[in-house]
């Protein structure tokens, strides 16, 4: 998880929209725990509309989308995402299922190599893989 902390870091996500957003992603997650995606989408918008840096809204974002059957929207959020967070392979996995529902499957591997790639380095630059040396 390194590489969450570097991205809250690096986004200040400490911001006093940052609240706001929060509240509004944790009212998105209890829709879409509802089976609510379209409305869990709406929150998860206007949390990004609070703090357009605020990546778990974005992340909750497209798993709205994609349950609403919102597919190509999607893949247009979770394409967002990994602009907002290039090297995180959360926000590149996200990328790969949206790309895979929607029926684009090469593009879809293409995205989960890259996932895998980027949670490699994280692997490597952790201190712990002094053991995989």
């Amino acid at each position: 998880m390194v590489w969450a902390h570097a991205i809250i870091l690096k986004f200040g996500v400490t911001n006093s929209n940052s609240s706001i957003a929060d509240s509004l992603t944790q009212q998105g997650l209890d829709h879409l725990a509802e089976g609510a995606p379209a409305e869990a989408a709406k929150k998860f918008r206007a949390a990004i509309d609070a703090d357009p840096a605020y990546f778990e809204a974005h992340h909750g974002f497209v798993r709205a989308l994609r349950d609403a059957g919102r597919l190509e929207q999607s893949v247009a959020a979770a394409l967002a995402l990994t602009a907002l967070t290039p090297d995180d392979p959360l926000a590149h996995t996200a990328l790969s299922i949206s790309l895979q529902y929607a029926g684009h499957v090469p593009e879809a591997e293409a995205a989960a190599a890259r996932a895998r790639i980027l949670e490699w380095k994280v692997q490597l630059q952790s201190p712990s893989s002094g053991d995989l040396k």
